[in-house]
């Protein structure tokens, strides 16, 4: 029997990484974007595909595509970042990618945390930048702690509300460990991220509960009746990630001065046109501004060594965050990164209009 979909596409169909990159950065050039946006887009996209997350990955390229040749986004923007204080900033991203900017406000705040021991940057006249855990992960891997979140579009209900008002408006948390990979927190402040509901839609599987809401607020399991999702806590503790979602509002539109999620234009269009001015906000923390690095080294080490340490139910692990990640990463980095059928198809479109080489198959 041929392994095939009804579409022709391949069941199996796995690049590398190196493949996809290629891709990417050529795809991004063609369409306008300069160097340092191509760059910063691709680092984003790819690390979130390695570590299995491709809901913030190679599937976005599309749309962000879409937005660039509508004029949403500025392929080379203008950025200016204005250093206030000692350990703060301002960026104004100049409508251009929330990648370029993330990437370039978190190296402003590792700056300054390495040199007073604590730098933040805040972000205004930004775009969707992806997985937030990208910029957390980019000061781990200088030694230094990093916290990055950012506001978005309404799709999750207050608590005890009927209608969206935050965005999915998610945290990433990182810190460096000797000799191992970085501690990574990357969360949705909503019960679940909306990409789960498509894709429980797609394969006709219901919904856990308390995660998500139809059109009247009432919680429903019909990934098709979904209107909102519940905030991180269901229809009865909701006040906890409605609560969370909240501060990283304050943090992200307030302190850059932009329009609260609410308000702002939805990413999926139908304007294409008209920048969306999403607000960022990015921390950095030296360790040894606090503590001999030897001793914050050993002590996280420790907790991580007691954390893994503890006992699973039946046939389970207890992981910290970021393992899951890592082994995903490895994994992919040996085996090639999956296209569904419906990537496989937008990626072989987005190559014949640009006029590239197509991804290549592995194996």
């Amino acid at each position: 029997m041929n392994d095939t979909r009804r579409d022709a596409r391949p069941l199996d169909f796995r690049v590398a990484v190196d493949d996809l990159e290629r891709f990417m950065l050529a795809v991004l050039r063609r369409a306008g974007a300069d160097e340092a946006s191509a760059d910063a887009v691709t680092r984003a996209l790819v690390t979130a595909s390695r570590m299995g997350t491709d809901s913030h990955g190679l599937r976005l390229l599309p749309h962000y595509l879409q937005a660039l040749e509508g004029g949403r986004i500025r392929g080379a923007p203008r950025m200016r970042f204005t250093r206030h204080l000692p350990a703060t900033g301002y960026l104004d991203a100049g409508d251009g990618f929330g990648h370029l900017a993330g990437f370039t406000a978190m190296e402003q705040a590792a700056t300054m945390a390495a040199e007073v021991g604590v730098g933040a940057v805040a972000v205004g006249n930004s775009s969707h930048f992806g997985a937030a855990g990208c910029y957390a992960l980019a000061a781990a891997e200088r030694g230094l702690i990093g916290l990055a979140v950012c506001n978005s579009d309404p799709f999750v209900l207050l608590h005890q509300g009927r209608a969206p008002f935050h965005g999915t408006n998610p945290i990433a948390f990182a810190a460096p460990v000797a000799g191992q990979s970085p501690y990574l927190l990357d969360m949705a402040t909503s019960a679940i991220p909306w990409n789960r509901v498509r894709q429980y839609d797609a394969i006709g599987r219901v919904l856990p509960d308390q995660v998500a809401a139809d059109a009247e607020g009432r919680v429903t399991r019909a990934p098709a009746e979904v209107a909102a999702l519940l905030p991180l806590g269901g229809s009865d503790f909701g006040f906890k990630g409605a609560g969370l979602a909240g501060m990283v509002e304050v943090l992200s539109s307030t302190l850059s001065g932009m329009l609260n999620g609410f308000r702002l234009l939805p990413m999926g269009g139908p304007d294409l046109a008209t920048p969306r001015g999403v607000g960022h906000f990015f921390l950095a923390l030296n360790p040894a501004a606090f503590v001999e690095r030897s001793t914050f080294e050993a002590c996280l080490g420790d907790y991580l060594a007691d954390l893994r340490a503890q006992p699973a139910g039946s046939g389970a692990e207890v992981l910290a965050p970021g393992d899951r990640e890592w082994r995903c990463q490895a994994r992919r980095d040996a085996e090639g990164i999956p296209l569904d059928s419906a990537n496989q198809t937008a990626y072989a479109a987005l190559a014949e209009a640009a006029g590239i080489a197509p991804l290549r198959r592995l194996g």
